[in-house]
């Protein structure tokens, strides 16, 4: 992007996994239709989801080289840093000429140097954070940021510092309208399996191994299964049900929960507040070894709306997976109703207000 586009824009900046990133996005939606002549535009990684899905969108963006380094060799650790100090000074320098109104950050290594610019510059920032645990960039930053967003009520205790707001998690657009209700659905039933944006290996292949026999007892069942951009070309080889069929990623979420009839997946806050939104019922594998276990205590919040059915990953993954689909598939169980969400409106309400 131009440089000069930066002058006056509402910058956001938050990727690496969808999790972050349809947030922002989200955001950005939303705040292109409440102020339609201020300019919007993304600072990504040159890795993770959004490096490719922002060329292919319409907003104005910069991809800079950086890399996590949270858990990491200490030799990749360093290079990380140093990767991270050279992106915040490049955009110190261009934002110095070029001012933005503020910045939104989602979370992700990827969102690290536009913050970080902006805490140095003193340009208003502002944070989402989806989870009850919060992330190692919030926790740093969320001190002097203009506001913190809150997915969950119980991230406020981990943040005593800062001036939290509670706002729920923002879908994407396409989210926000009525959706078919489960029970209108006929058969062949759609069984929709997310591996994530980025894949989930065990995930993957407790279903790729539990498969031929499940279709082979649910006749009136399909499976469309997400693998995620790494994991596709193996799983795509590897033999299969006839219908059972695995894709890369899907573009279209909304469409594709609108026509499943139950779905498994992870449990980031992202995927919940979707599913909530359009009312279908899952069940939940939450990644192990999530910051603060919050894929546990979201899939847990969940099961106890009566959304969800909780799965946990252990060694007999495949067995466990197995039966709480039979148990669901072979007696449908009624949809929850979707829930509405409100959480862009409240998001850029509050940043209406600390910017006026």
């Amino acid at each position: 992007m131009e440089e000069q586009r930066f002058a006056g824009a509402l910058v956001f900046t938050g990727g690496g996994t969808g999790g972050h990133y349809f947030p922002a996005v989200a955001l950005a939606e939303g705040a292109q239709a409440r102020w339609p002549r201020r300019p919007v535009a993304f600072v990504g990684a040159q890795r993770g989801i959004e490096s490719r899905l922002l060329p292919l969108s319409p907003y104005d963006h910069v991809l800079v080289e950086v890399e996590g380094f949270v858990g990491r060799a200490p030799l990749k650790a360093a290079r990380a840093f140093l990767l991270l100090l050279r992106a915040r000074a490049g955009l110190v320098k261009v934002w110095r000429r070029h001012r933005p109104w503020a910045v939104v950050g989602t979370g992700g290594y990827g969102a690290a140097p536009a913050l970080l610019a902006a805490r140095a510059l003193g340009i208003p920032y502002f944070l989402h954070e989806s989870n009850a645990q919060p992330g190692a960039l919030v926790k740093l930053l969320a001190g002097r940021a203009a506001g913190v967003w809150c997915g969950m009520e119980a991230v406020r205790r981990h943040l005593p510092q800062a001036r939290c707001v509670p706002c729920g998690t923002p879908v994407r657009e396409a989210f926000l309208r009525p959706f078919r209700p489960a029970a209108d659905l006929r058969a062949p039933w759609r069984l929709l399996v997310l591996g994530g944006s980025g894949g989930a290996r065990a995930l993957n292949e407790a279903v790729l191994a539990l498969a031929p026999e499940l279709l082979d007892r649910c006749p009136d069942w399909e499976l469309l299964h997400q693998t995620g951009s790494a994991s596709f070309p193996d799983l795509e080889a590897r033999s299969r049900h006839p219908r059972h069929r695995v894709v890369p990623f899907l573009e279209r979420m909304d469409l594709e929960m609108e026509a499943a009839r139950l779905v498994i997946t992870r449990s980031g806050a992202s995927t919940c507040a979707e599913l909530k939104t359009c009312g279908r019922p899952c069940l939940m594998v939450p990644m192990p070894g999530s910051a603060g276990d919050h894929q546990l205590v979201n899939a847990q919040a969940m099961a106890a709306e009566g959304r969800a059915v909780l799965v946990r990953q252990t060694p007999g993954l495949k067995a466990s997976l197995m039966e709480a689909a039979l148990a669901v598939m072979a007696d449908l169980p009624p949809a929850a109703a979707p829930e509405p969400n409100d959480a862009v409106a409240r998001c850029l309400d509050d940043l209406e207000r600390q910017l006026a």
